[in-house]
């Protein structure tokens, strides 16, 4: 059964309203505070990647600190308290983040576009905010002073850092009459030879198997992998962990990492079902063990070809 997109939203907004009890978090999911300054500081100054949790990133490239949908708040939800609850705290606070050049983000929804953490974020004079479009006065409302909004296959070029936006399919939405009021995007990130390219929200389509023939190889593909559960429901919005690895695969992908997945329910997804299935079918596909990225929020790699 496919259900009408009103019926989705409808159902998805529940999901918001009425959170189920929170899961039990495995051990070691989660570095603890020194072991996530540990694993950033040893990897120095050069190019780098933390997973924050869900679809939050700090990545270090071309001289550039930059941050990735920040969801690092405890509510994903317009209801704040009486929403959704993260279960796993992020890899670092607000006040524990380095100085931010570049704050991006994928879309408005509730779990990657945290009023909380966009508010309480320092450096709003220096921080260059990159937005999709229509999606700007939300920062500039905050104090931010220099945001770009980006159509997509906009670029933007802010010193050895290359960030062109990215068409996903996925939708925008964040009071009750704004649906697909402000755009959505994905970005790649390039500097120094090295090419990352983040997907906030995106369901599976021919899309993706032209933005590989466009902008492909890609050295690491940050797919999202989980809120897929029920189908009916999720399809339209999220991919599985199949489609994800075949994204990777369409855009000519040397790793891939998994995330939206480990942080807080929004879905009838299994919360640790997403990393087992995404491995299993990253083996399929022909992928090696090493090329498949599964974080501990808080861990830090690094950025080498």
């Amino acid at each position: 059964m496919r259900l009408s997109a009103g019926v989705r939203y409808s159902l998805l907004w529940r999901r918001l309203f009425l959170p189920g009890e929170p899961p039990e978090v495995p051990k070691g999911h989660q570095l603890s505070r020194q072991a996530v300054l540990e694993s950033l500081i040893g990897k120095g100054g050069g190019p780098s990647i933390t997973w924050l949790g869900h679809a939050a990133f700090l990545v270090r490239m071309g001289g550039k600190t930059v941050l990735l949908d920040p969801y690092l708040g405890r509510f994903a939800s317009p209801l704040g308290p009486l929403g959704v609850e993260r279960y796993a705290g992020p890899g670092l606070a607000v006040g524990g983040l380095p100085p931010i050049d570049v704050l991006l983000v994928s879309h408005n929804h509730y779990d990657h576009l945290d009023e909380a953490t966009i508010a309480a974020l320092p450096g709003k004079a220096w921080t260059t905010v990159l937005a999709p479009l229509r999606l700007g006065d939300f920062f500039r409302e905050r104090g931010y002073g220099d945001v770009r909004e980006l159509d997509w296959h906009d670029v933007v070029k802010l010193g050895d850092l290359r960030i062109t936006a990215l068409p996903m399919i996925h939708w925008s939405r964040r009071g009750l009459g704004d649906t697909n009021s402000t755009l959505w995007m994905g970005a790649l990130l390039e500097a120094g030879g090295y090419r990352l390219l983040f997907l906030g929200d995106t369901s599976y389509g021919p899309l993706f198997h032209r933005l590989g023939e466009r902008y492909g190889p890609v050295d690491l593909a940050l797919v999202p992998i989980g809120a897929y559960d029920p189908p009916e429901m999720m399809a339209p919005l999220h991919v599985n962990p199949e489609e994800a690895v075949q994204i990777g695969r369409d855009l000519k992908a040397d790793a891939i990492m998994g995330h939206h997945w480990g942080t807080v329910v929004l879905s009838d997804t299994p919360p640790f079902e997403p990393p087992k299935r995404f491995r299993a079918a990253a083996k399929k596909a022909g992928f090696d063990d090493k090329k498949v990225w599964i974080l501990r929020i808080g861990e830090t790699r690094a950025l080498e070809r």
